[in-house]
């Protein structure tokens, strides 16, 4: 298999460094350098969305019709690994990337009319309303109700673990409307407005000491029906459908990005330990191979193929990977990484940092992306996948 770029993705390459060259503010790119997590201060990726959405690159996943780039595979591809490679700030995957092609594949003309044109502008910021206290993994077993009145629905119930509830303004949401039926059977698919009377959102603090996470209370919340994706009681499909978008896409770009800084410390350090060393070389080839398995699931995806149970040994390997990154910086950065120094993680910031500022929020990446292996899905689930699907047991 030719895994090269044509002439024409290696002009496409080009045009997108040109493009980040010129229209990613220092900043910006600052931002998605030190970010501690999947998840970026909406401060920071919304300036960015809005340069995206001028240029029309936004979406580049979305059908042309509704606002996509007409991309192929390849250069969704290359798209993606420059800006992670340019530090250029992820964009939150809650809108463009989960609901917003849900919307596409399931809602009304009038929802897409609605929703679809301010998730590209950034006029809404979406928040996921799945997890339980009790229901995580086992997320069938949610039991926020949601009881039929006229043309709404009133909520009571509580999820958690939400990430950036605080910050949106949207929440797609999973309820249960007929607690009678099969687990799957009950539940519907809602999109609701964070500002609804009834609704108190109370932060949870991470590890690192940030407020990403929260609990978010419902005390007889009316929805409007107008809000429900699909049909009542068949949310689980919605659900399964977003899940594809949840744990496709992406590369190992943030991979080799993360990589490359932390092997540009170790060699300048001129002092680093054999066994640090052996085990960076460890990290890059398995990197290499990741990459080079992601280019084979590309090809077979121009090619009309599925990716099938590939996506889920990536989805294992890039978070496990990740993981490995994380506690090779942890040991570079020596006793340094235990230095607390939340105010050094912002882009800017006039303050003297102790240890090499490359490293600075290692500590907290480290923290944070221990959810890596079990949030999309859990790298345990993504092993019986994988069992079923290529071993038959």
């Amino acid at each position: 298999m030719n895994l090269d770029l044509t002439p024409q993705d290696v002009a496409f390459r080009e045009e997108v460094r040109a493009f980040l060259r010129d229209n990613l503010p220092p900043e910006l790119a600052a931002a998605g350098r030190l970010a501690t997590s999947v998840f970026i201060e909406p401060e920071f990726t919304m300036p960015w969305q809005r340069i995206l959405h001028t240029r029309g690159w936004v979406a580049p996943h979305w059908p042309k019709e509704h606002g996509g780039t007409g991309w192929d595979e390849m250069q969704r591809y290359i798209f993606a690994s420059e800006c992670a490679l340019a530090g250029a700030p992820g964009l939150s995957p809650m809108g463009l990337s989960m609901v917003g092609p849900c919307i596409i594949g399931y809602g009304t003309p009038e929802q897409k009319a609605h929703y679809l044109p301010r998730l590209l502008a950034g006029e809404d910021y979406w928040c996921q309303g799945y997890s339980e206290p009790g229901s995580g993994s086992d997320l069938a077993s949610l039991q926020l109700r949601a009881v039929s009145d006229g043309d709404d629905y009133v909520l009571n119930g509580t999820k958690i673990w939400t990430t950036h509830a605080h910050h949106a303004n949207r929440m797609f949401c999973l309820v249960r409307t007929d607690p009678d039926a099969k687990l799957q059977k009950g539940i519907t698919f809602l999109l609701l407005d964070m500002k609804s009377p009834g609704i108190k959102v109370d932060p949870i603090i991470t590890l690192a000491g940030e407020h990403e996470l929260n609990q978010v209370f419902f005390d007889d919340v009316r929805v409007p029906k107008s809000g429900r994706l699909g049909e009542e009681n068949d949310g689980w499909s919605v659900a399964k459908y977003l899940l594809e978008f949840e744990r496709g896409g992406g590369s190992s770009a943030g991979l080799h990005a993360g990589l490359a800084r932390l092997k540009q410390h170790v060699f300048a350090s001129g002092a680093a330990d054999p066994a640090l060393l052996r085990r960076l070389s460890s990290v890059a080839a398995r990197l290499d191979a990741i990459t080079t398995t992601e280019q084979r699931i590309l090809a077979d995806l121009t090619s009309g193929q599925p990716p099938g149970p590939a996506a889920s040994m990536l989805k294992i390997q890039r978070t496990e990977l990740m993981q490995a990154i994380d506690t090779l910086a942890i040991e570079a950065a020596g006793n340094h990484a235990a230095v607390h120094q939340p105010e050094a993680w912002q882009p800017g910031a006039n303050v003297e940092v102790l240890g090499d500022a490359a490293l600075v929020t290692g500590m907290a990446r480290y923290l944070n992306n221990r959810a890596g292996s079990i949030y999309g899905g859990s790298n345990e689930v993504q092993r019986n996948i994988m069992a079923k699907a290529v071993l038959g047991l």
